[in-house]
């Protein structure tokens, strides 16, 4: 590709990070040299600098540098009979301002590269009245459980906020490998994105960190169930960073069964399904209209189900989280 260019951010794409949005329309460009890119001003948003975590509004024009080996535009994924019925059977609860999903293990939130099926596309296939319903929040592929989604736009701004101002609790339920010593307490422990060499070539990774590129990532977490040598393990991540929950599961030592990116040959266990097993069980967070506080729990399905069953893990546990800790 030849030249700068302009591109319009389109009203489906309203709230999506600005490097979520490079991730789905240039897959080629890696996340350090997007943030190259940002850093020499040759990104930018409505005229101005931002960073890669700037929140888009429907509209906006982006201004993108020469790329090389741009492959061409992807079309959008139209929506479609199927995609509506395959989205309504995931949501546990719906209302006039938020939709809550119960996530399937696998499937994407949002497009990439070699990602044509994803949550983002097929929420579109709910349009009512000129309005989609919007993410919020993400989830990794691999993981399941609950996700909130926004109805309208006023609910996505005001359920953004919350997100970003940690307003949100979140708790996790996680298979590890190994019993956690002390039982309960808190990770703190910086981590950034880096190219670490894999094998023959080099993959991008979140690893713990202390340089000038490292964030604060904090997880609490509690042991409600050991059996042998795995244990249930309740985590809730009072940062939001990207792969945390599993890069600090694996520095204590336990990382999460079937994490074989950052947990290794550690992670695998005999008779226990290769998939991740971690689960976003439940959220308390302020209602976008009444800004009361409100608590969704997803129950458990696919693989981790079964983990839980085999193991009479009790799928009703509540972890009590102690309040001064956020």
């Amino acid at each position: 590709m030849s030249g700068v260019q302009t591109r319009k951010v389109k009203a489906g794409e309203e709230g999506m990070r600005l490097d979520r949005w490079f991730k789905t329309n240039f897959p080629q460009v890696r996340h350090g040299e997007l943030e190259k890119f940002l850093r020499k001003g040759q990104v930018r948003v409505a005229g101005g600098r931002v960073k890669a975590n700037r929140r888009l509004e429907a509209g906006e024009e982006i201004r993108i540098p020469p790329l090389s080996d741009a492959p061409a535009e992807r079309k959008p994924r139209q929506p479609n009979k199927a995609d509506a019925e395959a989205v309504r059977r995931l949501i546990i609860f719906e209302d006039d301002e938020i939709i809550a999903l119960n996530k399937p293990f696998g499937l994407a939130v949002q497009g990439g590269s070699k990602t044509s099926e994803h949550l983002d596309g097929m929420l579109a296939s709910l349009e009512k009245n000129g309005e989609r319903p919007r993410l919020v929040h993400r989830l990794d592929k691999d993981t399941g459980g609950l996700m909130i989604v926004a109805k309208t736009r006023q609910a996505a701004q005001r359920l953004g906020d919350a997100f970003k101002g940690h307003g949100v609790d979140k708790t996790y339920w996680a298979l590890v490998a190994g019993v956690p010593r002390p039982h309960e307490g808190t990770i703190n422990l910086p981590i950034a994105k880096k190219m670490i060499r894999v094998n023959d070539g080099e993959e991008e990774r979140v690893v713990p960190a202390d340089g000038e590129d490292a964030k604060k990532a904090i997880t609490d977490y509690q042991l409600m169930e050991e059996a042998g040598t795995v244990s249930f393990l309740a985590m809730r991540p009072v940062t939001g960073r990207t792969h945390q929950l599993r890069v600090h599961a694996a520095a204590m030592g336990c990382p999460i069964v079937g994490d074989g990116k950052y947990g290794g040959p550690g992670a695998k266990i005999e008779g226990v399904s290769p998939k991740l097993q971690l689960f976003c069980r439940s959220m308390s967070f302020p209602h976008p209209k009444t800004g009361r506080k409100m608590t969704l729990s997803a129950p458990l399905h696919g693989h981790m189900l079964d983990t839980w069953k085999f193991f009479s893990f009790d799928q009703k546990a509540k972890a009590e989280w102690p309040e001064d800790l956020r």
